[in-house]
């Protein structure tokens, strides 16, 4: 079947597959603070790496939410693994509280200090990635018209590793758990099972 993201059969396909075909995605677990010190946690559906050397990642806000603006007024934000064992606070933090409201709180999170930037990391996730802000790209579609998404790169200045999850000198992804973003409302899923296929020389 073929059709045009704008003329979606609604009686077939009552539900946009877009979302299920590019995933599962990295859920982008924000964590930002504000110049005045207000502190922000958020989950990100549109998120992931974009670079190696040096390595960047980038998160895409649909609006002007506070981890964009904050990250833009701050140029700082920072990555928490969101794993299955911290689903449920994940999930809290996708919560809609007003502007300020700590989602850490909120969520029963405890924060530890960062070393490069000053926004706090998630204590209990396996992994942070303390980011500086490279670029901010308020998005356009074909005609050029703004979108309403906001595209904030950061290149990682800080790793924070919890060294339970080292198994001979890598990280055991497996073990940690990752939650991953599927495709509808609600769906998500972890990392049971990695094999090894070497690239052709």
């Amino acid at each position: 079947m073929f059709y045009l993201p704008e003329a979606r059969d609604r009686a077939l396909l009552p539900h946009d597959p877009f979302k299920a075909m590019v995933a599962p995605r990295p859920i982008g677990w924000i964590s930002t603070r504000s110049l005045s010190g207000a502190v922000n946690l958020a989950p990100y559906s549109f998120f992931n790496a974009v670079g190696g050397k040096p390595p960047l990642l980038a998160f895409s806000s649909e609006g002007m939410k506070d981890s964009a603006s904050f990250a833009e007024e701050s140029g700082e934000f920072v990555w928490n693994m969101a794993s299955f064992a911290l689903r449920e606070a994940m999930n809290a933090t996708a919560a809609s509280l007003p502007r300020g409201t700590s989602e850490f709180d909120y969520a029963g999170l405890e924060t530890a200090p960062c070393v490069k930037v000053k926004a706090p990391r998630v204590k209990a996730s396996p992994c942070s990635l303390e980011c500086k802000v490279t670029e901010i790209i308020r998005l356009k579609d074909l005609s050029g018209a703004p979108m309403g998404n906001i595209l904030t790169i950061g290149q990682v200045v800080g790793v924070h590793i919890d060294e339970a999850f080292l198994r001979e000198g890598r990280f055991d992804l497996a073990a940690a758990q990752p939650l991953l973003r599927c495709g509808y409302t609600g769906d998500y899923a972890t990392i049971d099972v990695l094999f090894e296929m070497n690239r052709p020389i």
